[in-house]
């Protein structure tokens, strides 16, 4: 018996933002992630956004939003579906063939993180720092301390607190509101 497993993106992410527009600074890329994380929570998801880059044009390959809820897979952090989608635009395993960078409303968890390792990006760039979203009482798994020292060392650069506070208020915010807490526990 065959099965299969299908990921659909929201549509409101293609009408309600504007992902054709060239995005340069570090300021403008985030602005993008956080306001996907901010109608993410609008629409019933979780309060994380994440574009998926061309470095050298600034033009948004793929974005992703968290779909854990709505799409019933804990696999589906917006990381995570920003990665996928943009490697089945390019149509590659890895995102490594070109000069790519993903851009994310929160530090990695653990399993973004792991992605991120796999996924052949050459840059991250994170709003939120890791303990907003545990503040917000996300699990955001067990990472080493010198997370940005090993992903430097397969070639990654990370840029962090990127518009933080923006990117903080809106788990703080999702919390607040009494937002589903989706961890494994």
């Amino acid at each position: 018996m065959e099965r299969r497993l299908t990921w659909q993106l929201p549509h409101w992410l293609f009408t309600e933002l504007d992902l054709t527009s060239p995005r340069r600074s570090d300021e403008e890329k985030m602005e993008l992630a956080i306001d996907i994380a901010r109608h993410n929570v609008q629409h019933g998801g979780g309060p994380f956004g994440a574009i998926v880059l061309d470095t050298d044009t600034g033009r948004v390959v793929a974005a992703g939003a968290n779909l854990v809820v709505p799409q019933g897979c804990s696999l589906l952090h917006a990381e995570i579906v920003a990665i996928a989608f943009a490697q089945a635009e390019l149509r590659s395993y890895t995102l490594a063939a070109g000069n790519h960078e993903l851009v994310t409303s929160s530090e990695p968890c653990v399993q973004c993180l792991g992605a991120v390792h796999w996924s052949g990006l050459r840059r991250l760039v994170c709003g939120a720092p890791l303990g907003a979203a545990e503040a917000s009482g996300f699990d955001e798994g067990p990472r080493s301390a010198a997370w940005k020292e090993e992903l430097a060392a397969r070639g990654i650069a990370v840029t962090d607190h990127v518009l933080a506070e923006r990117a903080g208020a809106v788990l703080a915010d999702y919390a607040r509101s009494g937002g589903v807490l989706y961890n494994a526990r």
